[in-house]
């Protein structure tokens, strides 16, 4: 079968070692769940989150386009049901505490500079242009 990164696939815990479990997804295809990626909390074993035999939901995150190893995740599907769980549809009233300028107030300088040095910047355009 072919896979595509972003599938959400079911597949049986074969093995597990300690730095992931590896899922078979169908008869010739295996994939792995890197212990980072099992959930978003630490975890210390593996064995403490899967068990062998175990049937899971699985995210394709990742194919090597050389030698076609599956990498898989359980940690992007409790996060996208920790989305939906949020409601978007909530208005909040925008409050700002203070507005910001783009200038610095603490700085006098502005149109009196220019007026300052407008005659030598038209000399100099002038001279330029000739």
């Amino acid at each position: 079968m072919q896979y595509c990164i972003g599938d959400v696939i079911e597949g049986k815990v074969t093995g597990i070692q300690p730095y992931g479990a590896f899922v078979q997804l169908d008869d010739t295809t295996q994939g792995l769940i890197h212990i980072s990626e099992c959930r978003s909390a630490y975890i210390k074993k593996v064995h403490d989150e899967l068990k062998v035999g175990q049937v899971i939901s699985v995210m394709v995150l990742d194919i090597d386009e050389y030698d076609q190893k599956i990498s898989l995740s359980q940690r992007s599907l409790q996060d996208r049901q920790d989305i939906k769980e949020i409601d978007f549809t909530e208005k909040h009233p925008y409050e700002p505490r203070y507005h910001h300028y783009w200038t610095n107030q603490h700085v006098n300088i502005g149109f009196e500079t220019i007026t300052k040095q407008i005659s030598a910047s038209l000399s100099e355009a002038t001279q330029r242009l000739r």
